[in-house]
């Protein structure tokens, strides 16, 4: 050891004495020591708990802000569909179309973003944009006017989701080496491998393009509504009918269960978010072109 280094050392020491003297003797002086001691790791928590929300929550008002600035930046030109077009197989986007284009709607495509169950952008999602097929946006067009005029709006979660999101779905299902979203999305599951196949399967019914997973959100606020549950949580808590639920938050609910299905969707009983158009125009047909604007000019 150089002598340098030992003499630092020693400075060192004395430092961490006197800090750990009077960091004992303040918490003898507030109360005995055991309830100190458990004060100091409630506080811990408590601030580690704050910083991981408000990380969240910029992490979401970035996205919605490159949700935004692609809708702004279509409402700034003009788009030629086929009004009447189709698609022809699971690579052809002719019968799809920018949801926005037609629709009132805050964009929070949470699978662009580092936010959701994977833990960072799924693969497929190329772009924060939200797509699905024309039929189901149109009858989504109809929803989001009749909230409108009882002070909501939609934010859309996911839309059309690609065979190869789906693929990463499943891979990071049977990954056990990767468990960073667990506390946020699965916190009631041991073993995220039983997520698959009751949860996560090789075929999810959003890549026939006609599903939309959504949330509604105060007009005068922008606040979301309280739905009781988040987005994409694996357990009870996510299904339309549970336990522990509020009077309001049953009703809240109601509201948007309700709007969908008057305007030809049905719901899924697991997931109070996830709305499927009953008469979807491609029922066996997995899409397969990523979400993207550049397939939509």
């Amino acid at each position: 050891m150089f002598p340098h280094q030992k003499s630092i050392e020693m400075k060192h020491g004395i430092f961490f004495f006197v800090f750990t003297t009077l960091l004992v003797a303040s918490a003898s002086a507030c109360s005995p020591k055991p309830v100190a001691q458990k004060q100091v790791r409630i506080a811990a928590t408590s601030v580690n708990s704050h910083t991981h929300h408000d990380s969240v929550a910029q992490e979401l008002a970035q996205l919605r802000e490159q949700c935004q600035a692609v809708v702004d930046a279509r409402k700034a030109q003009s788009h030629n569909y086929a009004p009447h077009a189709k698609s022809k197989n699971a690579a052809d986007p002719a019968g799809f179309v920018v949801i926005t284009d037609y629709v009132d709607a805050i964009v929070e495509l949470r699978y662009y973003s580092n936010y959701n169950f994977v833990g960072c952008r799924v693969d497929g999602y190329q772009k924060p944009v939200a797509l699905a097929t024309r039929e189901a946006t149109m009858a989504l067009a109809k929803v989001a006017k009749d909230l409108r005029k009882k002070g909501y709006i939609i934010k859309i979660y996911d839309s059309y989701r690609p065979q190869m999101a789906v693929d990463h779905f499943v891979r990071w299902s049977k990954d056990m080496n990767d468990m960073k979203t667990k506390a946020d999305f699965y916190p009631e599951f041991t073993d995220k491998t039983t997520l698959f196949p009751t949860y996560i399967a090789r075929h999810s019914g959003h890549s026939k393009g006609s599903t939309i997973d959504l949330t509604i959100v105060d007009a005068s606020t922008l606040q979301d509504v309280d739905m009781g549950g988040t987005f994409d949580y694996f357990g009870n808590r996510s299904h339309y009918i549970t336990r522990g639920l509020t009077p309001q938050q049953k009703a809240n609910r109601k509201i948007l269960h309700d709007a969908m299905m008057k305007h030809g969707f049905d719901y899924y009983p697991e997931e109070w978010w996830h709305f499927t158009l009953k008469n979807q125009p491609y029922p066996k047909t997995y899409f397969t072109f990523p979400v993207s604007t550049t397939l939509f000019p």
